[in-house]
Protein backbone atom coordinates (compact mmCIF):
# COMPACT_ATOMS: atom_id res chain seq x y z
CA UNK A 1 0.00 0.00 0.00
CA UNK A 2 1.22 3.27 -0.55
CA UNK A 3 2.54 5.69 2.17
CA UNK A 4 -0.09 8.41 2.36
CA UNK A 5 1.20 11.88 1.76
CA UNK A 6 3.12 14.18 4.95
CA UNK A 7 2.94 18.06 4.94
CA UNK A 8 6.23 18.50 3.40
CA UNK A 9 8.09 21.45 4.54
CA UNK A 10 11.26 21.15 2.89
CA UNK A 11 13.44 23.89 1.73
CA UNK A 12 14.24 22.66 -1.02
CA UNK A 13 13.85 20.08 -3.51
CA UNK A 14 10.44 21.22 -2.13
CA UNK A 15 7.09 19.95 -2.09
CA UNK A 16 5.65 19.56 -5.71
CA UNK A 17 1.71 20.53 -6.41
CA UNK A 18 -0.37 17.20 -6.75
CA UNK A 19 -2.26 17.33 -9.78
CA UNK A 20 1.04 18.16 -11.37
CA UNK A 21 2.90 14.87 -9.30
CA UNK A 22 -0.38 13.01 -10.46
CA UNK A 23 -0.49 13.92 -14.32
CA UNK A 24 3.15 13.23 -14.09
CA UNK A 25 2.68 10.12 -12.81
CA UNK A 26 -0.21 9.04 -15.29
CA UNK A 27 2.72 10.21 -17.92
CA UNK A 28 5.23 8.83 -17.07
CA UNK A 29 5.14 5.32 -18.85
CA UNK A 30 4.30 6.46 -22.26
CA UNK A 31 3.04 10.25 -22.95
CA UNK A 32 -0.17 9.95 -24.24
CA UNK A 33 0.12 9.60 -28.46
CA UNK A 34 3.68 8.99 -28.05
CA UNK A 35 4.14 5.48 -26.56
CA UNK A 36 7.30 7.06 -24.66
CA UNK A 37 8.17 8.39 -22.00
CA UNK A 38 9.23 12.26 -21.79
CA UNK A 39 12.68 10.42 -20.28
CA UNK A 40 13.89 8.93 -23.88
CA UNK A 41 12.06 11.26 -26.39
CA UNK A 42 14.98 13.31 -28.00
CA UNK A 43 15.17 16.69 -27.10
CA UNK A 44 15.42 17.83 -30.56
CA UNK A 45 12.31 15.88 -31.93
CA UNK A 46 8.42 17.25 -31.93
CA UNK A 47 7.48 15.77 -28.75
CA UNK A 48 9.74 17.49 -26.73
CA UNK A 49 9.97 20.95 -28.17
CA UNK A 50 6.38 21.21 -27.97
CA UNK A 51 6.93 21.07 -24.00
CA UNK A 52 9.89 23.39 -24.31
CA UNK A 53 7.50 26.44 -26.43
CA UNK A 54 5.05 25.18 -23.57
CA UNK A 55 6.86 26.06 -20.88
CA UNK A 56 8.62 29.16 -22.82
CA UNK A 57 5.03 30.25 -23.83
CA UNK A 58 2.85 29.77 -20.81
CA UNK A 59 5.99 31.87 -18.76
CA UNK A 60 6.29 34.82 -20.80
CA UNK A 61 2.09 34.84 -20.69
CA UNK A 62 2.36 34.65 -16.25
CA UNK A 63 4.51 36.92 -16.26
CA UNK A 64 3.94 39.27 -19.41
CA UNK A 65 7.78 38.83 -20.00
CA UNK A 66 8.36 41.96 -22.89
CA UNK A 67 9.30 40.40 -26.27
CA UNK A 68 12.63 42.16 -25.56
CA UNK A 69 13.86 39.53 -22.83
CA UNK A 70 14.79 36.15 -23.94
CA UNK A 71 13.62 33.15 -21.47
CA UNK A 72 16.32 30.44 -21.43
CA UNK A 73 16.40 26.69 -19.67
CA UNK A 74 19.76 26.07 -18.26
CA UNK A 75 20.96 23.65 -16.10
CA UNK A 76 24.32 24.30 -13.08
CA UNK A 77 21.37 25.48 -10.49
CA UNK A 78 22.30 29.01 -8.31
CA UNK A 79 26.39 27.90 -7.88
CA UNK A 80 26.69 28.47 -11.69
CA UNK A 81 24.92 31.40 -11.82
CA UNK A 82 27.27 33.19 -9.18
CA UNK A 83 30.16 32.37 -11.75
CA UNK A 84 28.26 32.53 -15.11
CA UNK A 85 26.80 36.13 -14.51
CA UNK A 86 30.26 38.20 -13.41
CA UNK A 87 31.86 36.33 -16.51
CA UNK A 88 29.30 37.42 -19.03
CA UNK A 89 28.95 40.65 -17.42
CA UNK A 90 32.03 42.01 -15.31
CA UNK A 91 34.67 40.47 -16.61
CA UNK A 92 37.12 42.97 -18.45
CA UNK A 93 34.11 45.27 -18.51
CA UNK A 94 36.26 48.19 -16.58
CA UNK A 95 33.26 48.69 -14.45
CA UNK A 96 32.27 47.43 -10.80
CA UNK A 97 29.32 45.35 -9.94
CA UNK A 98 27.28 46.17 -6.96
CA UNK A 99 26.11 43.33 -4.48
CA UNK A 100 23.47 43.50 -1.30
CA UNK A 101 24.82 40.71 0.49
CA UNK A 102 21.37 40.26 2.36
CA UNK A 103 21.80 36.37 3.74
CA UNK A 104 23.84 33.11 3.04
CA UNK A 105 23.15 33.02 -0.81
CA UNK A 106 23.83 36.66 -1.46
CA UNK A 107 27.27 35.87 0.34
CA UNK A 108 27.97 33.02 -2.21
CA UNK A 109 27.10 35.03 -4.87
CA UNK A 110 29.77 38.01 -3.94
CA UNK A 111 32.44 35.49 -2.95
CA UNK A 112 31.99 34.69 -6.89
CA UNK A 113 31.94 38.06 -8.47
CA UNK A 114 34.95 38.61 -6.70
CA UNK A 115 37.16 36.29 -8.73
CA UNK A 116 35.55 37.46 -12.03
CA UNK A 117 36.14 41.22 -11.69
CA UNK A 118 35.64 44.41 -9.14
CA UNK A 119 32.49 43.08 -7.40
CA UNK A 120 31.55 45.57 -4.69
CA UNK A 121 30.01 45.14 -1.08
CA UNK A 122 27.32 47.66 -1.26
CA UNK A 123 25.14 46.55 1.46
CA UNK A 124 25.69 43.91 4.03
CA UNK A 125 23.40 42.66 6.59
CA UNK A 126 25.30 39.82 8.16
CA UNK A 127 26.64 41.81 11.45
CA UNK A 128 23.08 42.20 12.45
CA UNK A 129 22.92 38.76 11.89
CA UNK A 130 21.13 38.83 8.93
CA UNK A 131 17.86 39.89 10.19
CA UNK A 132 16.83 42.73 7.96
CA UNK A 133 17.10 44.08 4.55
CA UNK A 134 17.92 47.52 3.15
CA UNK A 135 15.07 50.12 3.48
CA UNK A 136 14.20 53.16 1.52
CA UNK A 137 16.92 54.85 3.06
CA UNK A 138 19.25 52.75 1.53
CA UNK A 139 21.40 55.51 -0.97
CA UNK A 140 22.84 53.61 -4.09
CA UNK A 141 24.75 56.15 -6.55
CA UNK A 142 24.91 53.95 -9.65
CA UNK A 143 27.85 56.03 -11.43
CA UNK A 144 29.89 53.10 -12.66
CA UNK A 145 28.08 50.46 -12.02
CA UNK A 146 27.96 47.23 -14.18
CA UNK A 147 24.89 45.57 -12.40
CA UNK A 148 23.28 45.93 -9.01
CA UNK A 149 22.98 41.63 -7.72
CA UNK A 150 20.06 40.86 -5.46
CA UNK A 151 18.97 37.84 -3.56
CA UNK A 152 14.88 38.84 -3.53
CA UNK A 153 13.88 35.63 -0.92
CA UNK A 154 16.93 34.52 1.41
CA UNK A 155 15.79 30.96 2.39
CA UNK A 156 18.34 30.25 5.15
CA UNK A 157 17.06 33.74 7.18
CA UNK A 158 13.77 33.95 5.87
CA UNK A 159 14.05 36.84 4.90
CA UNK A 160 12.11 38.46 1.77
CA UNK A 161 12.31 42.29 -0.34
CA UNK A 162 8.65 43.57 -0.19
CA UNK A 163 9.70 45.64 -3.70
CA UNK A 164 13.01 45.97 -5.89
CA UNK A 165 15.94 47.82 -4.73
CA UNK A 166 15.98 51.63 -6.53
CA UNK A 167 19.00 51.20 -8.74
CA UNK A 168 18.58 54.21 -11.20
CA UNK A 169 19.54 52.61 -14.81
CA UNK A 170 21.63 50.34 -13.80
CA UNK A 171 20.67 46.82 -14.52
CA UNK A 172 19.20 44.89 -11.72
CA UNK A 173 20.14 41.59 -11.38
CA UNK A 174 17.76 39.38 -9.07
CA UNK A 175 17.86 35.41 -7.91
CA UNK A 176 14.92 35.14 -7.33
CA UNK A 177 15.25 30.50 -6.76
CA UNK A 178 13.53 30.32 -3.64
CA UNK A 179 10.03 33.09 -4.71
CA UNK A 180 9.95 32.63 -8.38
CA UNK A 181 6.07 32.88 -9.56
CA UNK A 182 5.17 33.54 -6.05
CA UNK A 183 3.43 36.83 -7.18
CA UNK A 184 3.12 39.33 -10.38
CA UNK A 185 6.09 40.92 -11.31
CA UNK A 186 7.12 43.85 -13.23
CA UNK A 187 9.71 41.97 -15.50
CA UNK A 188 10.49 45.12 -17.31
CA UNK A 189 12.35 46.87 -13.98
CA UNK A 190 15.21 43.75 -14.63
CA UNK A 191 18.17 43.07 -16.43
CA UNK A 192 17.99 39.42 -15.42
CA UNK A 193 16.18 37.46 -13.30
CA UNK A 194 17.10 33.65 -12.82
CA UNK A 195 15.56 30.97 -10.51
CA UNK A 196 16.38 26.97 -9.57
CA UNK A 197 13.29 24.96 -10.46
CA UNK A 198 13.28 23.58 -7.43
CA UNK A 199 11.73 25.59 -4.55
CA UNK A 200 8.16 26.70 -6.89
CA UNK A 201 8.68 25.99 -10.53
CA UNK A 202 9.44 21.71 -10.28
CA UNK A 203 12.37 18.73 -10.04
CA UNK A 204 15.66 19.94 -9.56
CA UNK A 205 18.06 20.52 -12.18
CA UNK A 206 16.52 23.62 -14.30
CA UNK A 207 17.49 26.99 -14.23
CA UNK A 208 15.43 29.05 -15.57
CA UNK A 209 17.00 32.76 -16.88
CA UNK A 210 15.15 35.97 -18.05
CA UNK A 211 17.25 38.48 -19.19
CA UNK A 212 17.28 41.53 -21.31
CA UNK A 213 18.51 40.64 -24.75
CA UNK A 214 20.69 44.59 -25.03
CA UNK A 215 22.33 42.96 -22.22
CA UNK A 216 23.28 39.52 -23.40
CA UNK A 217 24.40 41.02 -26.21
CA UNK A 218 26.78 43.28 -24.54
CA UNK A 219 28.41 40.83 -22.55
CA UNK A 220 32.34 39.61 -22.57
CA UNK A 221 33.73 38.12 -25.76
CA UNK A 222 35.91 34.51 -25.66
CA UNK A 223 33.53 33.08 -22.81
CA UNK A 224 33.51 28.87 -22.94
CA UNK A 225 30.32 27.84 -25.13
CA UNK A 226 28.34 27.01 -22.36
CA UNK A 227 29.32 29.97 -20.16
CA UNK A 228 28.23 32.20 -22.59
CA UNK A 229 24.53 33.65 -22.51
CA UNK A 230 24.27 34.14 -25.54
CA UNK A 231 24.54 30.45 -26.35
CA UNK A 232 21.74 29.67 -24.97
CA UNK A 233 19.65 32.47 -26.35
CA UNK A 234 20.92 31.70 -29.82
CA UNK A 235 20.04 28.29 -29.76
CA UNK A 236 16.71 28.25 -28.13
CA UNK A 237 17.49 26.73 -24.95
CA UNK A 238 18.94 23.58 -27.02
CA UNK A 239 22.68 24.60 -27.03
CA UNK A 240 23.04 20.91 -25.33
CA UNK A 241 20.71 18.61 -23.72
CA UNK A 242 18.87 19.98 -21.77
CA UNK A 243 17.27 19.40 -18.59
CA UNK A 244 13.96 17.82 -20.67
CA UNK A 245 12.18 16.30 -17.64
CA UNK A 246 12.52 19.24 -15.41
CA UNK A 247 11.14 21.25 -18.41
CA UNK A 248 8.45 19.22 -18.89
CA UNK A 249 7.25 18.91 -15.27
CA UNK A 250 7.61 23.15 -15.19
CA UNK A 251 5.51 23.22 -18.53
CA UNK A 252 2.75 21.58 -16.09
CA UNK A 253 3.64 23.76 -12.89
CA UNK A 254 2.98 26.90 -15.83
CA UNK A 255 -0.66 25.08 -16.31
CA UNK A 256 -1.41 24.45 -12.66
CA UNK A 257 -0.91 28.29 -11.58
CA UNK A 258 -2.48 29.39 -14.75
CA UNK A 259 -5.28 27.06 -14.84
CA UNK A 260 -6.41 25.78 -11.06
CA UNK A 261 -4.47 28.38 -9.17
CA UNK A 262 -6.24 30.95 -11.30
CA UNK A 263 -2.91 32.98 -11.81
CA UNK A 264 -0.09 34.83 -9.87
CA UNK A 265 -2.30 37.33 -8.37
CA UNK A 266 -4.22 33.93 -7.04
CA UNK A 267 -1.26 32.62 -6.14
CA UNK A 268 0.16 35.93 -3.98
CA UNK A 269 -3.37 36.13 -2.13
CA UNK A 270 -2.74 32.29 -1.57
CA UNK A 271 0.85 32.92 -0.15
CA UNK A 272 0.30 35.75 1.76
CA UNK A 273 -2.72 33.51 3.96
CA UNK A 274 -0.57 30.64 4.32
CA UNK A 275 2.54 32.77 6.35
CA UNK A 276 -0.08 34.61 7.45
CA UNK A 277 -0.94 31.67 9.64
CA UNK A 278 2.30 30.89 10.87
CA UNK A 279 3.26 34.68 11.74
CA UNK A 280 0.75 35.22 13.51
CA UNK A 281 1.36 32.08 15.76
CA UNK A 282 4.76 33.38 16.67
CA UNK A 283 3.48 37.36 17.25
CA UNK A 284 0.77 35.17 19.90
CA UNK A 285 4.13 33.18 21.83
CA UNK A 286 6.51 35.18 22.01
CA UNK A 287 7.65 33.87 24.91
CA UNK A 288 8.06 30.36 23.31
CA UNK A 289 8.97 31.19 20.00
CA UNK A 290 11.33 34.21 18.48
CA UNK A 291 10.99 34.93 14.60
CA UNK A 292 14.27 35.44 12.99
CA UNK A 293 13.53 38.16 10.35
CA UNK A 294 12.27 41.50 11.79
CA UNK A 295 8.67 41.78 10.96
CA UNK A 296 9.29 44.43 8.07
CA UNK A 297 11.23 41.98 6.15
CA UNK A 298 9.49 38.59 6.65
CA UNK A 299 9.40 36.29 3.83
CA UNK A 300 6.30 34.51 2.55
CA UNK A 301 8.02 31.10 1.32
CA UNK A 302 10.52 30.44 4.38
CA UNK A 303 8.85 31.25 8.10
CA UNK A 304 11.93 30.83 10.48
CA UNK A 305 11.98 30.90 14.04
CA UNK A 306 13.94 30.06 17.33
CA UNK A 307 12.80 28.57 21.24
CA UNK A 308 13.58 30.46 23.74
CA UNK A 309 14.84 27.46 24.78
CA UNK A 310 17.14 25.61 22.39
CA UNK A 311 16.09 22.06 24.88
CA UNK A 312 12.43 22.44 22.79
CA UNK A 313 13.50 21.65 19.11
CA UNK A 314 14.06 17.99 18.85
CA UNK A 315 10.90 17.59 21.13
CA UNK A 316 9.14 20.34 18.90
CA UNK A 317 9.98 18.17 15.35
CA UNK A 318 9.25 14.49 16.99
CA UNK A 319 6.40 15.92 17.68
CA UNK A 320 5.20 17.85 14.73
CA UNK A 321 6.55 14.26 12.23
CA UNK A 322 3.97 12.23 14.06
CA UNK A 323 1.46 14.79 13.09
CA UNK A 324 2.04 14.30 9.16
CA UNK A 325 4.71 17.53 9.26
CA UNK A 326 8.05 17.00 8.42
CA UNK A 327 11.52 18.47 7.20
CA UNK A 328 10.49 21.48 9.58
CA UNK A 329 14.20 21.08 10.73
CA UNK A 330 16.57 24.53 10.36
CA UNK A 331 19.78 25.21 8.44
CA UNK A 332 22.73 24.16 10.27
CA UNK A 333 23.71 28.30 10.20
CA UNK A 334 20.60 29.87 11.81
CA UNK A 335 18.82 26.64 13.91
CA UNK A 336 15.60 26.37 15.24
CA UNK A 337 12.55 25.57 12.84
CA UNK A 338 12.16 26.42 9.07
CA UNK A 339 9.17 26.24 7.56
CA UNK A 340 8.68 26.71 3.72
CA UNK A 341 5.35 27.49 2.59
CA UNK A 342 6.10 27.56 -0.99
CA UNK A 343 3.56 27.99 -4.09
CA UNK A 344 2.58 23.88 -3.75
CA UNK A 345 2.05 23.69 0.11
CA UNK A 346 -1.50 23.69 0.37
CA UNK A 347 -3.16 25.90 2.84
CA UNK A 348 -4.46 22.65 4.55
CA UNK A 349 -0.95 22.64 5.63
CA UNK A 350 -0.16 25.54 7.04
CA UNK A 351 -3.22 25.61 8.98
CA UNK A 352 -2.17 21.67 10.41
CA UNK A 353 1.44 23.50 11.56
CA UNK A 354 -0.10 26.84 13.12
CA UNK A 355 -2.46 24.45 15.09
CA UNK A 356 0.58 22.16 16.17
CA UNK A 357 2.64 25.60 16.74
CA UNK A 358 -0.03 27.03 19.13
CA UNK A 359 -0.81 23.27 20.86
CA UNK A 360 2.93 23.00 21.72
CA UNK A 361 3.46 26.30 23.15
CA UNK A 362 0.46 25.82 25.33
CA UNK A 363 1.72 22.47 26.68
CA UNK A 364 5.21 23.92 26.70
CA UNK A 365 4.67 27.60 28.15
Amino acid sequence: MATPRVFNFSAGPAVLPQPVLEKMAAELVSLPGVGSSILEVSHRGTVFTEYLNRARDGLRELLQVPDDYEIMFLQGGSRLQFAMIPMNFLYNSGKKAAYAVTGSWGKQAFKEAQLQGDAELVWNGEEGGFRELPTEAFSFNSQGYRYFYYVSNETIQGLQFQSEPEVGDVPLVCDASSDFLHKPLDVSKYGMIYACAQKNAGPAGLTIVIARKDLLESGAQGLPGYLDFRSHAENGSLFNTPPTFAIYAFSLIVDWLRDEVGGLQAMLELNQRKAKLLYDVLDKYQGIYHGHAHPAFRSLMNVVFNFSDDRLKQGFISEAEKEGLVALAGHRSVGGIRASIYNAMPIEGAQKLAEFMSEFAESNG
